[in-house]
């Protein structure tokens, strides 16, 4: 397979998707909102400028403890479940939604006190969220035997769901994150990034970024794609289109939300000892990373995982997988989640 290919004719398709999108966020128009409440936050939608994807998919919100929780739903077939990492939200995983929706039923979670989950969940270590996680999916949404996909931080999440409830747990589909635990402590995994380390520290990254987050987050994400920074590369190319990074700066420029991103990496510790303590996983697992990452990636989650039936590198792609090459994503997690 080529992967350059199939990457291009998705971007460009999110490229007009998208520009329409920005201009429903500039004006700020009623179409781009939910119908609003008191307990209900607004929210920009992509659909509205893409009938098939609005034809497929809902935008639902049911309160977790205290949390309201917002969730994308559509499609038809077994249930997957997709979480988020930083700093995106359910939007991350739209440019492949559609292709999983046409044999599952896919729910797209922002995580809780993230993206629209209003409220503050109790803490934002992987295993407290994936508590929530679990009470939304298989206690108000009534599902068992979920295949749960995690992508960054989000992966950490998927992990302790399916630690901790593997009988509700069908796979899993682990997406580019060294997991902290037995094999990488909490003071060796903050040394593996400036971010990591930055991200980590008591109210300064509020205090360096809250005055223009888009900025930090349209600087950012070039970094960590394929021939940025992070990966010794000099590139400054996004993968993200302008409308993309103005939605996720839409949810991160609010102070809560912008602190709970932060909490993510602030939890290290907590993370450390939670997949220390959590049972190994037994479901099926799909390892899928970054191109040339997948060696130390897996070096990581194998003292945690047992079952792990695929494992693969990503070409051409850095961290941002679904963005950096849709076309392979979504044929490894089809024949993953038949």
């Amino acid at each position: 397979m080529t992967p350059a290919s199939p990457h291009r004719a998705p971007r460009t398709a999110r490229r007009a998707a998208t520009a329409a999108l920005a201009l429903v966020l500039t004006i700020g128009g009623a179409a781009a909102c939910a119908p609003q409440g008191p307990d209900v936050p607004s929210y920009a939608s992509a659909t509205h400028d893409d009938p098939e994807f609005n034809r497929t998919f809902r935008h639902e919100f049911a309160t977790v403890d205290g949390v309201r929780m917002h969730y994308v739903k559509g499609g038809k077939g077994s249930p997957v479940v997709l979480l988020h990492g930083w700093p995106q939200t359910w939007y991350g995983w739209w440019p492949i939604m559609p292709k999983l929706a046409e044999h599952h039923t896919v729910y797209a979670l922002d995580l809780p006190g993230l993206g629209d989950s209003g409220g503050s969940p109790t803490g934002y270590d992987k295993a407290t969220l994936a508590r929530y996680v679990h009470t939304l999916v298989a206690g108000k949404l009534g599902i068992r035997h979920a295949r749960v996909v995690g992508h960054d931080l989000g992966a950490a999440v998927a992990f302790q769901y399916a630690a901790r409830f593997p009988a509700d747990t069908e796979r899993l589909g682990y997406l580019d994150l060294p997991l902290p635990g037995p094999a990488m402590d909490a003071r060796t995994y903050r040394s593996l990034s400036w971010h990591i380390a930055f991200h980590s520290q008591r109210r300064v990254p509020e205090a360096v970024v809250a005055d223009d987050v888009r900025a930090y987050l349209a600087l950012f994400y070039p970094q960590v794609a394929f021939g940025g920074s992070a990966f010794g590369g000099t590139s400054t190319r996004s993968p993200f289109t302008e409308a993309e990074i103005t939605e996720y700066a839409r949810t991160y420029d609010r102070p809560d939300v912008l602190s709970g991103g932060f909490d993510l990496y602030r939890s290290l510790d907590k993370d450390v000892r939670d997949t220390k303590a959590a049972p190994p996983v037994t479901a099926p697992t799909l390892l899928m990373t970054a191109q040339g990452q997948l060696a130390p990636i897996r070096a990581t989650v194998t003292p945690r995982m047992n079952n792990i039936v695929r494992a693969v590198d990503v070409p051409k792609a850095g961290h941002w997988l679904v963005e950096e090459n849709p076309a392979f994503v979504t044929t490894e997690l089809l024949r993953f989640l038949a």
